[in-house]
């Protein structure tokens, strides 16, 4: 068997010196997946990511135990500019664009990393790679000359991965990008993830906490409650699996639970238990 990409084994992560994220965290990346990080908020899905994209520390926080490897090589003492020329580039939660700029100025910041010459790197190169990004976002296309700020919350979440895409990566990790956006937004960007995994060979490592649009696209997924991974399992196994579906669906075999039933739910965890 192939190394994985990316392969994150047993971290912890602490914030402040004191407090302890992730405890634990083991997860395999293959090279051209998609994988999925699920749990509720707060479980430890964004650390995990910035763990591997080493933004802990601008936050005061630290991987203290365990390793993270890209490619076989240990990635934690790399800083973020080191990874995105490495390959690894991270989509804020939130899609953090410059609201200032227009889209395709957002979209030009994204080839910064890559330098002034070089193969790949002239001026018709990247004018080839914008029109691929504006290939897969049509919608970024006719506003191009649009300040981001003033645009949708989907079209900033399209700016966002587009920006991802001009720096060539081998994998993008993405986090929350159903955040705030109507169903079908959703749809469409997973969608469109989804396009990119198969024709760009780009692999994905994704936080979300819509667990059943997630698992729809993703090939394997891993499911963290308080910083640990509980379960994990192939996407469609993980869809049927009948904890799953209980206590992140809110479907079980007596029907659609309401809110309060899952929230509250009788049945508890096998895990904890």
């Amino acid at each position: 068997m192939t190394a994985p990409l990316l392969n994150v084994n047993g971290i912890e992560v602490i914030y402040n010196h004191v407090i302890l994220v992730l405890k634990g965290v083991s997860l395999n990346v293959p090279e051209g997946s998609v994988v999925a990080l699920l749990g509720a908020n707060g479980a430890g899905k964004t650390t995990t990511l910035r763990a591997v994209s080493n933004l802990l520390r601008a936050e005061r926080g630290e991987v203290t135990k365990g390793s993270i490897e890209y490619r076989g090589e240990k990635i934690q003492d790399l800083t973020a500019y080191e990874l995105v020329k490495r390959g690894v580039v991270q989509v804020m939660e939130g899609r953090r664009c410059f609201a200032h700029l227009t889209v395709e100025e957002n979209l030009l910041t994204g080839a910064y990393s890559r330098g002034a010459s070089g193969r790949g790197n002239s001026r018709a190169d990247i004018a080839a790679d914008l029109e691929k990004v504006y290939a897969y976002f049509p919608r970024l296309k006719q506003r191009r000359a649009s300040q981001s700020g003033y645009t949708s919350g989907g079209e900033q979440q399209m700016t966002a991965i587009g920006r991802a895409l001009m720096a060539r990566p081998s994998m993008i990790l993405l986090d929350e990008p159903s955040m705030g956006l109507a169903p079908q937004v959703v749809d469409e960007i997973f969608s469109i993830v989804k396009d990119l995994n198969v024709r760009e060979g780009v692999s994905f490592l994704l936080a979300e906490q819509n667990t059943n649009v997630a698992l729809k696209y993703a090939h394997y997924g891993y499911i963290l409650e308080n910083g640990r991974v509980v379960m994990d399992g192939e996407a469609g196994v993980l869809r049927e699996n009948e904890d799953v579906k209980e206590f992140y669906l809110g479907v079980s075999k007596a029907g659609r639970k309401s809110f309060r039933d899952a929230k509250f739910y009788k049945r508890r965890k096998r895990w904890l238990a």
